[in-house]
C-alpha cells in the first residue's frame, strides 16, 4: 500500500496474504477475499493493481486456479467500489525501472529507491506488488 502525494510515493504497508495450503480452494479463496477486504477497509485505496495473467501452456491448473483467484481479488475491490487496473509484467517494468526486460534484482532496486527503503524487500513478491503500486500510479497519471 503506497500513498501518492504530488509526484513522491511513500510506504504505507506492505505484506502478502497467505492461505492455508491444506485448506480445500473455496476456503482459501474466503481467506484471499476477507483479507483483501480487511486491507481495503483499513486503508480506503483509491485503485489497486493487478498483474495481466500469464501461464505457460504446460501448466494449465496454475491458470485455473490463478483465475479462481483473480476473480476474488476483483470481487473484493469492486464490492468496496475500488476500481482494478491490470498491466503486464513488462508495462510495469518499463514504467518503474525504464525497462521492460528488467531483471527482479532491478525492480527490487528501484522499489526500495522510490520508496525510500533502505533494506531488501521479502518476500519477493511484496516487491512486486509495491512495483505494481508504482506502475498504476504512473499509469494512472497518463
Amino acid at each position: 500500500m503506497i500513498e501518492v502525494s504530488g509526484a513522491r510515493a511513500v510506504l504505507l504497508d506492505a505484506g502478502t496474504i497467505r492461505t492455508k495450503r491444506s485448506s480445500p480452494l473455496p476456503d482459501r479463496l474466503l481467506e484471499l477475499y476477507d483479507g483483501l477486504l480487511g486491507v481495503i477497509d483499513t486503508f480506503r485505496p483509491c485503485m489497486m493493481g493487478m498483474e495481466a495473467i500469464y501461464s505457460h501452456y504446460a501448466h494449465p491448473a496454475t491458470a485455473i486456479v490463478m483465475g479462481h483467484a483473480r476473480g476474488v481479488l476483483c470481487l473484493a475491490a469492486a464490492s468496496r467500489g475500488v476500481p482494478v487496473t491490470t498491466l503486464p509484467a513488462t508495462m510495469v517494468k518499463k514504467l518503474v525501472v525504464g525497462n521492460g526486460r528488467a531483471g527482479k534484482e532491478q525492480v527490487a532496486g528501484m522499489v526500495r529507491h522510490l520508496l525510500g527503503i533502505r533494506s531488501e524487500v521479502k518476500p519477493a513478491d511484496v516487491t512486486d506488488a509495491l512495483a505494481m503500486a508504482i506502475a498504476v500510479m504512473e499509469y494512472g497519471g497518463r
